[in-house]
């Protein structure tokens, strides 16, 4: 699963979430895209999952690009612990994502291999996705 190697600050605060994406919102190296619609956390093991599906689907053939990177860690404290002692141990990390952001790109395959690789790869993660094309001007 994909993880920093190196954290300056283990444990981070929850942040807050809004706006559009204004940066990796365009699909750049595969001709097909799989954008989000919502914002939210994307969980390391999402990420891995939908790899999976798309590169089962796609027999691996083409090329898979994943866009998003899980750099902020979550806590999570351990089971009938009291509220005291401080925040709990590093539980996984997460890739914070906004509307318009590209999470996953396809290239090297037909329109319809890479719709239905993507609506798979769709289900796996736990925002609203939607299948986007690369615009030629």
């Amino acid at each position: 699963m994909l993880q920093p190697k190196k954290r300056k600050f283990a444990k981070e605060f929850r942040g807050n979430m809004g706006g559009v994406a204004t940066a990796n919102n365009k699909v750049t190296f595969g001709e097909y895209g799989l954008k989000t619609l919502e914002n939210g956390w994307i969980n390391a093991r999402e990420i891995e999952s939908a790899r999976r599906a798309v590169a089962g689907f796609t027999k691996r053939k083409g090329k898979v690009w994943i866009k998003i990177f899980p750099h902020k860690s979550y806590t999570r404290r351990s089971v009938n612990s009291k509220m005291l002692g401080g925040k709990g141990s590093v539980e996984g990390y997460v890739a914070v994502v906004v509307p318009g952001t590209i999470l996953l790109e396809i290239g090297g395959v037909d329109e319809n291999t890479a719709k239905e690789a993507m609506r798979l790869a769709g289900h796996k993660f736990s925002v609203k996705t939607k299948f986007v094309e690369k615009r030629e001007i």
